[in-house]
């Protein structure tokens, strides 16, 4: 039997998941474990490239954790962890940072659109994010890495620091990786306004789903979603120029599995009202049981990190190995 291939993702510890963390990254994950060997990882590192309020990170980890377990990523079908919890990852970062070129890391959009203006006063981490994704990676060889547009300059970094290595220490040690390209992600948009991205930095509640939101909360939101005066149109081209309608009838098919001409086959031609409520009642469906095990798991935080501690140690099986011998070949003694 041909051994599964391997892969890696990581999250941000940025609390509990919107629906749009949902449909765009962590139902794939999901169903990915089925196919690959899975390593999932609660990146909390890298949050703190920015600064956090301390309790607030340790807390954000935990809800994020505990809703990747409550949507279905399963400790016995893949490795799941906090990123901190494996020492291998910081330990391979800086031979990383030794191959990688400022040249390469100055082309970094993310950086620049992060830090602003002031890049000046961003930090050292924020600048080596990228080296330090490029370790989360390659401590296991893993060869496939799910990834969304934000990301491709950083894998590709990522390769060119593979081909540096390899080259410099003349080994094929390191695997090139491979992006995984999982289709059109579900791209969800704020419920007040369809030209922005569902996100929980923005300061109104009423502009996302939240995964531990209850029925009523869920109902509310969409009943006050953000809608234009017309009827749904019967074909999707008449989505076009109409972001908040393009928005929820998006939802709706990723939901339902299917796509926007389905759904406006069957409710194209009606006004919002109505759409809103089945909806609403799909939302509700598909996320009620999310919420509640989310809850269940957050009311025993012990149960959570035992939870991460398991699969770090897990982790570190296979990274320990594979980061010593890195070490050996860049001539450090161990």
């Amino acid at each position: 039997m041909t051994a599964k291939q391997r892969i890696f993702s990581g999250i941000q510890p940025s609390g509990v998941p919107t629906l749009g963390n949902y449909l765009g990254a962590i139902r794939n994950w999901v169903a990915l474990q089925d196919e690959y060997e899975c390593i999932y990882c609660v990146v909390d590192w890298h949050a703190i490239t920015q600064w956090q309020e301390p309790r607030q990170l340790a807390d954000q980890t935990r809800e994020m954790a505990a809703a990747l377990l409550a949507c279905g990523v399963d400790p016995a079908r893949s490795i799941f962890f906090n990123q901190s919890a494996v020492a291998a990852h910081v330990r391979l970062a800086w031979i990383f940072e030794c191959v990688a070129r400022i040249g390469w890391l100055n082309r970094m959009t993310q950086f620049k659109d992060k830090a602003g203006k002031d890049r000046e006063s961003a930090s050292a981490g924020l600048y080596t994010y990228p080296v330090l994704m490029a370790a989360d990676i390659l401590a296991y060889k893993a060869t496939h890495v799910p990834v969304g547009d934000d990301q491709r300059q950083h894998l590709e970094l990522a390769n060119d620091i593979v081909q540096k290595f390899n080259h410099d220490y003349g080994t094929e040690f390191f695997p090139q990786i491979v992006p995984l390209i999982l289709g059109p992600a579900a791209r969800v948009m704020s419920l007040r306004d369809g030209s922005k991205k569902m996100s929980k930095s923005d300061p109104s509640d009423q502009s996302r789903i939240n995964l531990t939101d209850d029925a009523d909360a869920i109902a509310l939101k969409v009943r006050r979603a953000k809608t234009d005066p017309e009827p749904l149109p019967s074909e999707p081209a008449g989505l076009e120029k109409r972001p908040e309608a393009r928005n929820l009838v998006g939802i709706y098919a990723a939901l339902e599995g299917s796509d926007p001409a389905s759904v406006l086959a069957e409710h194209g031609n009606k006004g919002f009202g109505p759409f809103k409520e089945a909806l609403a009642e799909l939302l509700i469906a598909k996320l009620s049981p999310i919420a509640a095990e989310t809850r269940r798991l957050l009311a025993d935080p012990g149960q959570i990190e035992a939870e991460l501690r398991r699969g770090a140690v897990k982790a570190a099986e296979i990274a320990d190995p594979i980061v010593t011998e890195a070490e050996k070949l860049v001539g450090l003694l161990r």
